[in-house]
């Protein structure tokens, strides 16, 4: 039995809640049939994505003003259809119902039972980077049960930049003592934790694919480690 439990609890998204790697690279060759072209989605899901944190650093570094992520999306999408020699094949109509696909991102088949169990208990809101319209977008496809939509849009800040944890704590007028980061990610538990918030990590072994190195096990002394978000349900729900 957990001894202290929080009033809510804040989620990573990517990753954590809903397979960001599958969803892209599905859209991606969508995209690229209706064009009458081949691409390989997930080698193209994984270029797009790598240029997530570097585009987010000029941001948390003060070298530029913060913009939404759908903004660092395009941007990162445009360099991406570059690098693999079509830029020319899309156009800006094609481009801009590409950068949609991180909206339609499919949930790991615990999330939305999980959250649900969770949600009757305790308030469940997203800790994303994802801008306010792009989560709920997100949200509105897989049916994820939130609360509210917290996140770098409320905070105008990018995790790990301990902004971004603590002003979604106060949005919901809450000392981060009484919030718990629950990730599949030990950077950002181990940020969150900084902030001064509770902890929880399970594993995604599949999200960057088979091959996977980062991320399999717990990789500090947090509150809770699970194996997915049902059985954090399980542990919070004794």
């Amino acid at each position: 039995m957990f001894p202290i439990k929080p009033d809510a609890l804040i989620f990573d998204v990517f990753g954590t809640c809903v397979d960001w790697r599958g969803g892209v690279a599905r859209e991606v060759e969508t995209a690229a049939t209706a064009l009458d072209m081949a691409i390989d989605g997930a080698a193209f899901a994984y270029s797009w994505r790598a240029k997530y944190q570097p585009a987010m650093q000029s941001i948390r570094s003060g070298k530029r003003d913060y913009v939404d992520l759908d903004i660092l999306h395009r941007e990162n999408l445009d360099a991406t259809l570059g690098e693999f020699g079509i830029a020319d094949r899309f156009d800006e109509t094609a481009r801009a119902d590409l950068n949609h696909a991180w909206e339609k991102l499919p949930p790991w088949p615990d999330t939305v039972p999980g959250l649900t169990r969770l949600k009757r208990k305790f308030i469940v809101a997203p800790c994303s980077n994802g801008s306010i319209a792009l989560t709920t977008r997100l949200s509105k496809y897989g049916e994820l049960p939130w609360d509210c939509i917290l996140g770098a849009g409320v905070a105008r800040a990018y995790k790990p930049d301990p902004a971004a944890y603590l002003r979604s704590c106060e949005a919901l007028r809450l000392p981060p003592s009484r919030v718990m980061m629950v990730a599949a990610h030990n950077d950002d538990l181990a940020a969150a934790r900084k902030a001064g918030l509770m902890t929880c990590f399970f594993p995604r072994p599949t999200e960057y694919g088979p091959g996977q190195t980062t991320d399999i096990s717990s990789e500090s002394d947090w509150e809770i480690v699970a194996t997915d978000i049902e059985d954090v349900a399980a542990k919070l729900l004794i």
